[in-house]
């Protein structure tokens, strides 16, 4: 099953009330692999984002759509794909950003774990997908799920930051109480948008700012 890969201390914030989203999930991906489709990322790296980072230690949350459908992209971590692989687009600019905002030399790994151990949840609103096809698994139930996990360190944690890139992100600002949490918003660091208010945008140093402000250690961002 599914959810067997997510860790308890998550599993108990959630509850049961997604268990119908579990089983809906359940059922269509085992449909799609019994009819020789591949999905990635592979089952046990799913709920990586959750396995990397628990719930207690969550400082910062960056939201991705869905994963990487290429083949050894995608491991369970938004933006981020195993060492080795070729940085996808996004990544790039990402990391154009940081080294704009915070003087760090551009990392050549586009592995994101080491962020992830400090206590930055890279979290996909979507968490499968099919091989190829960018969106195949959306509206299927991973939705319920992980706004589930958005709402329950909205409210479970203190002074998080959420950073929202892209109008699809922006849609989970309902999800956050504003009045616990810091939102930081810009488009999305894709190359169709990224020269329209991603770069400048300084998200990695406003977020240090506030964790700092509110007696929380900032995150090591640099990666080289």
């Amino acid at each position: 099953m599914l959810e067997k890969n997510i860790p308890a201390t998550w599993k108990k914030q959630l509850g049961t009330g997604i268990d119908p989203s579990f089983n809906r999930l359940q059922t269509y991906i085992a449909k799609e692999v019994a009819a020789g489709k591949t999905i990635f990322p592979p089952e046990g790296q799913i709920f990586q984002a959750l396995q990397f980072t628990s719930i207690e230690q969550v400082k910062v949350v960056i939201l991705g759509q869905d994963p990487y459908h290429g083949p050894g992209q995608a491991h369970g971590l938004s933006f981020s794909v195993p060492e080795g692989e070729r940085l996808p687009p996004s990544l790039r600019n990402i990391y154009k950003e940081l080294a704009a905002d915070l003087g760090t030399p551009v990392a050549t790994s586009g592995n994101l774990s080491r962020w992830a151990k400090q206590g930055v949840l890279l979290l996909n609103a979507v968490l499968t997908v099919e091989s190829g096809l960018a969106g195949s698994h959306a509206g299927k139930g991973w939705e319920d799920i992980t706004d589930s996990i958005i709402k329950a360190v909205s409210k479970r944690c203190d002074g998080v930051v959420f950073i929202l890139w892209g109008n699809y992100a922006l849609k989970k600002k309902e999800l956050i109480d504003t009045n616990k949490h810091q939102i930081i918003t810009s488009v999305h660091p894709s190359p169709l948008s990224a020269s329209r208010g991603f770069f400048g945008s300084k998200p990695f140093s406003k977020a240090n700012a506030y964790l700092c402000a509110h007696g929380k250690t900032p995150i090591e961002w640099r990666l080289s």
